[in-house]
């Protein structure tokens, strides 16, 4: 089968992660990524955890499958003519700089724009291309505090909490490569390239929905409330007797069947439940001790059942182990096997868009430092050494 992104050439100078995961879509999908790296290497090849024999950074080869790796030392005028000269018939140009930095640099929209009008520009930083704070550096605990995830995080009684995973370059990326098909469409349509500017606070920000209107609409400033949902209820994680389950009962038709799915029909009678509003009112302490009390008689698999009979959304809470090893996450093909020319064979995050005519699949493993020099740039053996020489490459 063809690939989405078949034919598109994307020059990726991002490191870390929130670019290199946005850009992994697009490689995913058929694209020819060509990561260009510091002389260096990209921050995150320091990243743990490493393969034992090889030392290859196991975070670096899960977003960086399916693209090229060149280096390039920008500060030298042959590694900046260099890059321009890759960028003259790329459809997509990709920096995860802070704002000001691809200026001094050189690279900034403008100048890039010169030598390929058309070109999609896309930036991926801390706090966008403009505003007061746009020159700060920014990694993803910082904009899941200044975005207000972090404050929303944890419980009434305990500090602020950063959300496990990093989900501020995750979803910064996501965005990003969201933004990049925006323009790619509308290049399609009219031929005009442009500037896609995605912030990580503002991806928080955008992303804390209810919190939002609580404040705008209702003038209430949302506080840490554990796994409650502000909104709906029942709709929280409860202890059970080999650990917790999460259930969701979002709406009134949802909790006439779980009521009599954990045998209580009398909830349904009680004035205080009548709607979800008024058992978001009255949730605690009474409900959620009711709902705490039944759960704790069953397993995690035996809630699981009775709420699937019962078409009440439920899931066990599960460990990474527990997941991996699921037949949902194994059917998806969640979980795919790389196969790394140092590091050898490598188990990383499979495709997560399901396309049915154009999949994508994890093809290639991630590029050894300056592995596609040569390759890239057209490089005889003999000029590949001069480069390293002067500093250029490596």
């Amino acid at each position: 089968m063809g690939k989405v992104f078949e034919g598109l050439k994307v020059v990726d100078l991002t490191s870390a992660l929130n670019g290199p995961f946005g850009t992994m879509f697009l490689a995913d999908y058929g694209a020819e990524v060509i990561k260009v790296e510091p002389l260096s290497g990209d921050q995150c090849r320091e990243w743990g955890p490493f393969e034992e024999k090889s030392g290859e950074s196991a975070f670096f080869a899960a977003y960086n499958r399916n693209k090229k790796g060149t280096t390039l030392n920008l500060k030298t005028e042959k590694g900046l003519q260099m890059l321009y000269d890759l960028v003259k018939d790329a459809d997509v140009f990709v920096e995860n700089y802070k704002g000001g930095v691809t200026k001094k640099l050189k690279i900034d929209y403008d100048t890039i724009k010169k030598i390929n009008p058309n070109i999609i520009y896309a930036s991926s930083s801390g706090f966008g291309q403009y505003g007061p704070i746009a020159h700060r550096p920014c990694y993803d605990v910082v904009s899941q505090a200044m975005g207000g995830i972090m404050n929303l995080t944890g419980y009434k009684e305990t500090d602020p909490v950063k959300v496990g995973p990093s989900v501020g370059d995750h979803v910064t990326g996501i965005y990003l490569a969201v933004g990049i098909m925006m323009a790619l469409y509308h290049r399609e349509r009219t031929g005009e390239g442009q500037h896609v500017d995605v912030a990580m606070m503002d991806v928080i920000f955008s992303i804390l929905e209810n919190a939002i209107v609580n404040y705008t609409a209702g003038g209430v400033i949302p506080e840490r409330n554990g796994n409650i949902d502000p909104s709906i209820s029942p709709f929280d994680a409860y202890k059970c007797k080999d650990g917790f389950v999460a259930l969701g009962v979002g709406n009134d038709r949802l909790f006439d069947k779980f009521a009599k799915a954990i045998g209580h029909p009398e909830l349904l009678e009680d004035e205080r439940y009548k709607t979800n509003d008024l058992r978001q009112q009255n949730y605690i302490p009474e409900l959620r001790e009711t709902i705490e009390g039944w759960c704790m008689q069953y397993t995690k698999k035996e809630i699981e059942s009775i709420m699937d009979e019962a078409a009440i959304p439920c899931g066990p809470v599960l460990n990474v182990k527990e997941i991996i090893e699921h037949p949902q996450i194994k059917a998806r093909e969640m979980v795919v096997t790389m196969d790394h020319p140092t590091a050898g064979k490598m188990d990383i995050p499979g495709c997560t868009i399901k396309l049915s005519a154009t999949p994508g699949m994890v093809e290639t493993p991630s590029p050894i430092l300056g592995q596609h020099n040569r390759e890239i740039f057209g490089l005889t053996e003999e000029e590949e050494k001069q480069l390293i020489e002067e500093g250029v490459i490596v």
